[in-house]
């Protein structure tokens, strides 16, 4: 009887929004995920884009100007920022609570530990995946080159719809549809890539003190690097690998 009337609800409308919490997150689709992924995608943003460009042009940004998300393990959260067409500086458009992820604080470290990654990652059109089991996803990049340098190892990890995790982070249907198509607008506009940055939590120098006898506290170190240079200048940093360390400019 529950997942008769589950399967009323989504008949109802194709994108209910948020799932109620008492659902179970393994069957239920919040969107309609039957159409196949060029299709799909083009549903998700003409149910969307009205709603983006609004709260954009509040903010005086433009849909399909390039994008860089960030994700913060800890508070569950991942945000996309914009560039700003006058400043050239991203300004936050939009933070969302990731619904669901597998893991503790840590980077990935070997295919199958159900770890989401920390680092410095990118998206190319070729890592847009519209016809996802998880409704829309994108693959993150995982493993890059740092990570290959010190052997680590993995595959498909996603920023996607529903409410499954097995590395990835998992944001529902409804939120999947804002943060895919933004990106892909981005990318359609021509911006080559976009990048996207995982921390274990916001790298204040007081929450990483707390972290000085953790095996990690190196590692953490050497990404707050990154996460430096965004909060001052507000533009993400190029980022390249040398002697087995992350490097920003």
């Amino acid at each position: 009887m529950r997942r008769l009337l589950i399967l009323l609800a989504l008949a109802i409308s194709p994108c209910r929004g948020e799932p109620d919490e008492a659902q179970d997150p393994f069957v239920v689709e919040t969107c309609d995920s039957s159409l196949p992924g060029p299709e799909r995608a083009a549903a998700a943003a003409a149910r969307v884009r009205p709603a983006l460009e609004r709260d954009m042009k509040a903010k005086d940004l433009h849909f399909g100007d390039p994008v860089f998300l960030r994700a913060f393990k800890e508070e569950k959260q991942l945000e996309l920022w914009v560039r700003h067409r006058d400043s050239g500086k991203f300004v936050l458009f939009r933070t969302w609570e990731v619904a669901r992820q597998s893991g503790t604080l840590g980077p990935k470290l070997a295919e199958g530990d159900m770890q989401v990654p920390e680092g410095f990652y990118h998206v190319p059109p070729a890592g847009m995946k519209p016809d996802s089991t998880f409704h829309l996803a994108f693959n993150i990049g995982y493993p890059n080159a740092y990570d290959r340098h010190h052997g680590r190892t993995g595959t498909f990890i996603m920023i996607h719809g529903n409410q499954v995790s097995l590395g990835c982070l998992a944001m529902t249907d409804a939120k999947i549809e804002e943060i895919y198509t933004l990106c892909d607008a981005a990318l359609r506009k021509g911006q080559p890539y976009f990048r996207v940055h995982v921390f274990p939590f916001r790298m204040t120098p007081e929450r990483l003190e707390r972290e000085k006898e953790n095996r990690w506290y190196s590692f953490w170190q050497d990404i707050k690097e990154g996460y430096d240079h965004f909060e001052r200048n507000k533009t993400p940093p190029d980022v390249t690998v040398e002697e087995g360390r992350y490097r920003f400019r």
